[in-house]
């Protein structure tokens, strides 16, 4: 049933530490969408399968270690300097500390990119025109020939303080890991203080094949528009997931 594999890999020691492993986005439903009630009566979001299928989609990555974030706010460095943010990685200890600094060239557990890399861009303002902050992902990921990654904020159950910014990266060719810039909420947190805990689901990865498509636009008579509506006009409670949705899995 299953004739696709995604492979992640790590350090051999670093692949002890369990609870940072990836896991399915289906094991990450937000308790608010669980606790909604859909009937004939009270249709919610609920009996909505689109939407189901961003929640539960591909495969999540989670923050190998705590991320402290002072984002526009004054900080002082060692020479009075002051400057206007700061970003630390704490809460690992002993061993732990050390592996991830050692195997997974997380010693600050960030990286850099400078703002002019994407001059122009409506990522600068949100960030406050500061530098953009990288996490560095243990994970290396492998997928099938012909199978590339797409890599987005978890869809519909995202971090309201950051997201990363998405990109598509052919994971069946490429070796290395996978690190992510981050793009502070600055429209809802202009100033933020916070902490990033580990665990926090930040990447959702959805694996899709590679194919070449052709665009063609195509004009419909009213009466095809009309026949096409006539069921899904029907007062039923689940006509699309009933009629036309089709179930994915991901294991």
């Amino acid at each position: 049933m299953f004739s696709k594999e995604i492979e992640f890999c790590a350090h051999e020691d670093y692949f002890a530490i369990k609870e940072d492993y990836p896991i399915p986005a289906k094991l990450n439903i937000p308790e608010w969408y669980k606790k909604l009630d859909h009937n004939v009566l009270n249709k919610t979001i609920k009996g909505c399968m689109p939407f189901l299928d961003t929640l539960t989609s591909g495969y999540l990555l989670k923050m190998p270690q705590d991320l402290h974030i002072r984002h526009n706010v004054d900080n002082k460095n060692e020479k009075g300097e002051i400057f206007k943010d700061s970003f630390q990685t704490f809460g690992l200890h002993g061993q732990t500390q050390i592996l991830h600094a050692k195997y997974i060239n997380l010693n600050s557990g960030i990286d850099t990119h400078p703002t002019k890399q994407v001059e122009g861009s409506p990522f600068i303002e949100n960030n406050k025109n500061l530098p953009f902050y990288k996490i560095l992902n243990p994970w290396t990921i492998k997928t099938p020939k012909g199978y590339s990654c797409l890599f987005v904020p978890p869809l519909n159950n995202a971090d309201d303080r950051f997201s990363i910014i998405s990109g598509i990266v052919d994971t069946d060719t490429f070796p290395n890991e996978i690190n992510f810039p981050i793009i502070i909420n600055g429209d809802k947190y202009p100033i933020l203080e916070t902490t990033i805990k580990k665990g926090t689901p930040y990447v959702q990865i959805i694996p899709f094949k590679r194919d070449s498509w052709k665009m063609m636009v195509k004009s419909r008579k009213q009466k095809e528009i009309q026949n096409s509506r006539l069921f899904y006009g029907l007062k039923l409670l689940n006509v699309y997931k009933e009629k036309y949705w089709n179930k994915k899995l991901w294991k």
